[in-house]
C-alpha cells in the first residue's frame, strides 16, 4: 500500500492568514492553479481510489489532481481540519499571541476556544482513519490519494513519524499547499518516503 497524503491548495483564507479551521472555504486562483499543475506531475501515478476531507478545499484539490481520471472519491469526517471553534474565521493578528504561540511552537501547552478540538483530539480521529484503512484487506495492494488539511495532515503522519511526541507535532513546519507526505506500508510497516514534497510551482 502506497498513500501519497496531499495538503488541500491555497485558499483566500489563508492569504489573509485568517484562522480556517473547519470552515468550508474555497480555493482561490492560485490554489487551483497549483493543484493542477501538481496533478500534472502526478498523473503517472496509478492511484487506485482517494480519501478526502469533505471540507470543500480539500475535496476540490483531489478532484484536480485526479482530473480526466476515473477515480472515486470517498469523503471521511476523520480527515476534517482541526476545528477552532469560536475563534473561526478571525485574523491571527487580532488573536492572542500566546494562543497561536502555542499552537504552532509549544503544542504541548495548546488549548483551543470555546467550541474548539484538541491536539489530541484530532490525533485520535486521523489514527483512526490510518488505523481503518490500513488494515483493509481491500487496499493492500493499493494506491491511494488522501486529501487534507495541514494540522490533520500532521496528526495522520503521528502514525508514521519515528518517535511521535505532541512536542514535535508539527516535524518543523505547517505542511505547505499541495505539499504531499508519501508513506508506504509494508506487512503492517509505515515508511515515510517522501515529506512535505511540492510537485510543481506557479513561478
Amino acid at each position: 500500500m502506497k498513500l501519497y497524503i496531499i495538503r488541500h491548495g491555497e485558499t483566500s483564507w489563508n492569504v489573509e492568514r485568517r484562522l480556517q479551521g473547519a470552515s468550508d472555504t474555497d480555493l482561490n486562483e492560485n490554489g487551483i492553479a497549483l493543484a493542477a499543475i501538481t496533478g500534472a506531475a502526478m498523473k503517472e501515478i496509478p492511484f487506485d481510489c482517494c480519501f478526502s476531507s469533505p471540507l470543500k478545499r480539500a475535496r476540490e484539490t483531489a478532484r484536480l489532481v485526479l482530473a480526466g481520471r476515473n477515480i472515486p472519491v470517498t469523503e471521511d469526517e476523520r480527515l476534517r481540519e482541526i476545528s477552532f471553534g469560536e475563534w473561526e474565521g478571525r485574523d491571527s493578528a487580532l488573536l492572542p499571541t500566546s494562543m497561536l504561540d502555542n499552537f504552532f511552537h509549544h503544542t504541548e501547552k495548546y488549548m483551543p476556544p470555546k467550541g474548539g478540538e484538541t491536539i489530541e483530539e484530532i490525533c485520535a480521529r486521523t489514527a483512526d482513519f490510518f488505523q481503518d484503512i490500513t488494515k483493509r484487506e481491500e487496499l493492500q495492494d493499493k494506491t491511494i490519494l488522501i486529501a487534507s488539511h495541514g494540522c490533520a495532515v500532521r496528526a495522520l503522519l503521528q502514525n508514521v513519524y519515528e518517535n511521535p511526541c505532541i512536542e514535535n507535532f508539527w516535524h518543523g513546519c505547517v505542511p505547505p499547499n499541495c505539499g504531499v507526505n508519501i508513506v508506504e506500508i509494508k506487512n503492517g510497516t509505515a515508511e515515510l518516503l517522501e515529506e512535505d514534497k511540492v510537485y510543481g510551482s506557479l513561478n
